[in-house]
């Protein structure tokens, strides 16, 4: 494997366990001043753990999107891409400070604006839907290997059904090998 994978470490509109609720777009001045580059990946939020980096940080209408990729010449993100491929780790969370925010009916907090710090790959994230969503080649090749995909589809010639016939009947006899 090579370490890759994307998911959301954030949703939009839904209540996580701490009460919070994260508004559309409260990522978006901290992503254009930072970018990717600029949010550490931790394990469980440990600045002593960092254990790969982020590619894409994205803000679309479900939340913040991600795809980054484990340094695997890091011992803990082996073991942490080890965990992703049993499906035994899926959590992400999100490190942040709190920049504009406003209460809600029903005891909520409504978060307008974050400055986001860094996003952890976590047993349990206080967002139970910020989760790993499948170990992938990183998101730019994405678009490139399915349009790969389908351009051989198009132009593959159409398999025959396969022959019952055993291999060495079908080549002539001077072409048989022993």
């Amino acid at each position: 494997m090579d370490g890759h994978f994307t998911g959301y470490a954030s949703l939009f509109g839904v209540p996580d366990l701490g009460r919070d609720v994260v508004a559309p777009g409260a990522f978006s001045a901290s992503l254009s001043a930072r970018g990717a580059a600029g949010v550490r990946m931790l394990w469980q939020h440990d600045p002593a753990e960092p254990v790969g980096r982020w590619l894409s940080l994205v803000e679309d209408a479900r939340g913040l999107r991600v795809a980054g990729r484990l340094n695997l010449a890091v011992q803990r993100a082996r073991e942490l891409d080890a965990l992703l491929r049993e499906g035994a780790l899926d959590g992400l969370s999100i490190g942040f400070r709190t920049v504009r925010a406003a209460p809600e009916r029903g005891g909520l907090r409504r978060l307008h604006s974050l400055d986001l710090w860094e996003i952890s790959l976590v047993t349990f994230p206080l967002q139970p839907g910020a989760r790993i969503a499948a170990k992938a080649a990183p998101m730019q090749s994405e678009p490139l290997a399915q349009a790969l995909h389908a351009f051989a589809r198009r132009v593959a010639p159409p398999r025959a059904p396969p022959s019952t016939r055993p291999v060495a009947a079908r080549l002539p006899n001077r072409q048989r090998f022993a």
